[in-house]
Formats: structure tokens, sequence, C-alpha cells
């Protein structure tokens, strides 16, 4: 879990109300609250591609897609998280454009980074997996350029599907909103950092 950014505990009420007053974003979890680390150039583009993709394709349907601003209430385990993109199918825009929270998303996508990845395969996704809306979890790393999704079957188990553009490059599915999408398209833009030089280690 990434280090409480707070020493005082909240209840959920008391979160709400502080994080209103914010500048920058929190998560809660059970009492706590963690600032979101700024994301890095390659974690806003692959973000963004995952934004532009999903947006296109589910144009003139019930579903949205939100990048980064919307949190999603996990309420069976006292959580409130701001996944990178998430995607909502039911009709609960507040008449006003003003909803920031849902607590249905049918698929939630987490970009990972060296700080974030274990809590992101780890606790995050334990207390995603309680909300019964929830049809697919995406992890995608930028950086060694994969993509891991978790799919709810019928048995309510999460199974894995993987991709990796080295070695299997999609496209990726994401059946929860029909979408097909290229790995290249994924990744598009991403800047790979050089391998580190062995001879300059020694």
């Amino acid at each position: 879990m990434p280090n409480a950014q707070s020493q005082h505990r909240f209840d959920a009420d008391a979160y709400l109300a502080w994080e209103a007053a914010q500048s920058e974003r929190h998560e809660y979890f059970q009492g706590e609250v963690f600032a979101m680390a700024g994301g890095t150039e390659n974690h806003n583009t692959v973000s963004g591609n995952a934004y532009m993709a999903l947006r296109n394709h589910l144009k003139g349907t019930p579903c949205k897609v939100f990048i980064s601003d919307i949190r999603v209430q996990v309420a069976a385990v006292d959580a409130y998280f701001y996944p990178d993109v998430v995607v909502r199918c039911e009709p609960k825009t507040a008449p006003d454009g003003k909803t920031i929270s849902t607590d249905a998303p049918v698929l939630v996508i987490e970009i990972l980074s060296d700080s974030t990845a274990t809590w992101d395969r780890g606790g995050k996704f334990a207390a995603y997996r309680q909300l019964p809306s929830l049809q697919e979890y995406v992890l995608i790393d930028p950086q060694a350029q994969t993509v891991e999704l978790y799919r709810r079957n019928a048995a309510q188990r999460f199974e894995l599907y993987a991709w990796d553009a080295r070695t299997n490059p999609g496209p990726c599915e994401f059946a929860s909103v029909g979408l097909q999408w290229p790995l290249a398209d994924v990744f598009e833009g991403v800047v790979r950092e050089p391998a580190a030089d062995p001879a300059a280690m020694s």
C-alpha cells in the first residue's frame, strides 16, 4: 500500500468533505488518505490512448469513459479510488453533469508504475473485486509494454488474459465493452527507457 499522507483518520463522509477542498487528489482506504502520485509522460500517454480508444468506441452507447478525476466508491471495504481510466454503463450522471463518483464501473484500467504496481495488483484489486458491476480490471505497464486483463467469469472469479508487445501483440480484447485494441495503439507514443549497459554496471 502507498504511504499514508495524513496523520489523521477519516470516516468516508469526512474524507469527501476534506477532499472537496484540496487542490490535489487523494484516495481513501479504511480511514486513511493517500496523495496521488504524479504520472510520468508515458503514464499519461497510455492513459490518453485508452481514453480516446474507448471514447471513440463507445459513442452512441449508454456507456461513458472517464479519465483520472472520477472516483470509484467501494463501500464494501470503505474505500474511494481514482482509476486512471474507468467505464460506467449505468445512467447515473447527475442532470447538471457534476457527478464525481461512481460505484458501478464495468471496466477499470490502472497504469502501472514502480511505486504502485504491488498495490494495484494486490490490495486495490482485492477491493475492486467487491464491486458486483465490475467485469474487467486491466493493468497496463508502459515500460514492459504488457497488458494484464482480469475478467469476471460465470463463477464470479477473475481470469487472467495477458498480452506482451514482444511476444503476443494482440489485439487485446475488452469483452466488457466489445473493444478489440491493438497493442501498437495501446503503446503509441510511449518512449522506452534504454536497457542498462552491463559493462557500465561492472
